[in-house]
Order: C-alpha cells, then structure tokens, then sequence
C-alpha cells in the first residue's frame, strides 16, 4: 500500500514508518521540515511538505494514497496550542483523506480518554475518535496508554546521574509498550479486515507504578533513587498560573495530563482478544523488564569502557611524565 505518515519524526511515528517500510509499503511522510526528516529517507520514505493545520497543504500529500497513519501530536514547545495541532488540524486532516477517497485511517488515542473531560487532550483524543467513526473514512483506533522510550528520560536517566525523580500524587499504574511493538499493530491494521471501523486498546503485558519502575531501575543501575514527591495540588496550581499567558497554553494543558497518571487508577486493559484478531503471540511482546535490561545493560558497558579509556590515559600521561623521578636525581 501507498502509506501516508503524519509524525514521523517523533517517537513513535518514526518506529510506524520504518515498520512500513520493512513490510514493503510505499511509505510518504508529512513533514514540516526537512532538516529534522533526513532520516526518513535515507530509510527510503518520500517526504512531502506540509501542515495538516493548512488544509491546502493536504491535497498533493494525499495524492495517490491508500491510507493515512497519524502519529502526530502537539509538543509542549510548539507554537500552536493542543487545540489546533489535535483538534483543528486532525479534523483537517480526516477531511483531507475522505476527500482523496483513502482507503483505511490509523489514528492513535488514550486509553480512557472517555473517564477524563476536564484533560484537554483526553477530551480531544474522545472527540476525535467520535468524528473519525462518523466520516464515513474507513478507520481503526488504535488506545494506547504510554511508551517505554518515555521512561529512560523519566526515571533511567535521572537515576544514573543522581538527579531528583519527580512522582506525583497516587501513582497510576500504566501499561507501558515498546512504540516498536505499537508500530507492529498499526501496519498490521491495514491488512486485517476485521479491524476496519473498530477500535481496540494496544497496551503494554502489565502496569507498572512510578514505585516499581524505580525500584527496577534501582536494581539493573545498582543506584539509589532521589524520588521527589510534587503534591498534586501545586501542579494544579501551576498549570491555573500558566493558563493566563498564551505561551504557556501548551505547557497548561499538559500538566493537566498529570490528574491521569496521579489519579491513581490503573491505565491498562485486556490484550486477550486484541491479540487473537491480530494474529501475533504475546510472548513476544517486550516488557518492561527487557527494555529497560537492555537499555541499562548497554549504559553500564559503554560507562566501564569510558572509564577504562580514562584510567588507561591517565596511567600514559604519568607514564611519560618529564617530571618522573626528577627530586631523586
């Protein structure tokens, strides 16, 4: 198939595109700009410019398509707020594709995004979902609960260096994926009928707490932890003061996302079905302890061989040292 990939810069766009590639599919990507996407193809992936927040821009991008795999979403830095980048640019978009008569849409939501309407993107995400099932586009939503690549930044990182780590309120269990798993479901959807104008959860084998990530962190770094609790009233507090400036939108709206994850319920759901209709055996499926093995594996290889190094050079320079033996001359 012909593939159309919005977000295939991020984290988990870019495991979609490079999975629809390996499988033979004609992958395009949307991009905004070329500095950040020379990646893509040099994988072999067409880029074509443009912004699904500019409807005109949709037109040739969509030219030829089968289908559209939208893995974008706002950042934090960005210039245009969740509402226009999720909402305004998705209903673009969905427009877009029934226009150019594409076959299938893949579009990523939250898991549970209906429980939330006081968080901005989980409200969003519930609309979204409602407009795609009623455009009369073939479709499949796929609910996701969180990355593993999220958790190096959050807690693999900070522990290794000795810097706080931030947990707020009653940790919510979440069911974390590897985006590399995510991306395996989302080109499998194409080809599956019985995925078409369904949704299903795509979540992780189990749900972990910000305490038990920290405690397996711990034990594969050999390191303690600075855990730094944030109440959950001063977030709510900061995000109400960030709401009054237009540049702090993004971060608001955000930081609402954290009464998901302090809520403490559990972010996880059933994958029995999920994985019988799309054919793949769970045990081979990442888990968290083998993520983040792997990852801590390769930090502690690559830091005893820094170290090496540092030590060998330091033994060279006194070594060679002028100054060697110079008192008993």
């Amino acid at each position: 198939m012909k593939i159309l990939i919005t977000g295939a810069t991020g984290t988990l766009g870019r495991q979609v595109a490079r999975h629809a590639l390996d499988q033979g599919h004609e992958v395009r990507c949307l991009v905004r700009s070329s500095k950040k996407s020379g990646f893509l193809k040099e994988w072999g992936a067409e880029l074509v410019g443009g912004d699904f927040c500019y409807p005109e821009s949709l037109t040739s991008a969509l030219e030829g398509v089968d289908a559209v795999i939208d893995a974008a979403t706002a950042r934090p830095t960005d210039s245009l707020s969740i509402k226009q980048v999720d909402w305004d640019g998705k209903v673009a978009l969905i427009q877009a594709a029934k226009a150019a008569n594409v076959q299938r849409f893949i579009f990523f939501s939250i898991l549970d995004a209906d429980k939330y309407p006081e968080v901005p993107l989980m409200e969003i995400k519930r609309c979204t979902e409602l407009f795609l099932a009623e455009s009369g586009v073939n479709y499949t939503i796929l609910r996701l609960a969180g990355f593993m690549q999220g958790l190096i930044g959050q807690y693999g990182i900070p522990i290794l260096e000795g810097q706080p780590v931030w947990v707020t309120g009653d940790s919510s269990p979440i069911a974390y994926m590897d985006t590399q798993d995510i991306a395996k479901f989302a080109i499998l959807a194409l080809e599956i009928p019985e995925t078409q104008n369904q949704a299903f959860p795509v979540v992780g084998t189990r749900a972990w707490s910000a305490e038990e990530i920290i405690s397996l962190c711990e034990r594969l770094s050999g390191k303690d932890a600075k855990i730094t609790r944030m109440p959950i009233n001063l977030l709510r507090t900061v995000r109400n003061v960030m709401r009054f400036f237009q540049w702090g939108w993004n971060v608001a709206d955000r930081l609402a996302f954290t009464e998901v994850i302090a809520s403490g319920k559990p972010l996880n759901a059933s994958m029995d079905e999920v994985y019988k209709v799309f054919g793949l055996d769970q045990s081979q499926t990442t888990t968290v302890e083998t993520y983040l093995q792997e990852y801590f594996s390769r930090i502690m290889k690559k830091l005893k061989e820094l170290d090496y190094e540092k030590n060998k050079g330091k033994k060279q320079k006194t070594k060679r040292s002028p100054f060697k033996n110079v008192n008993s001359q």
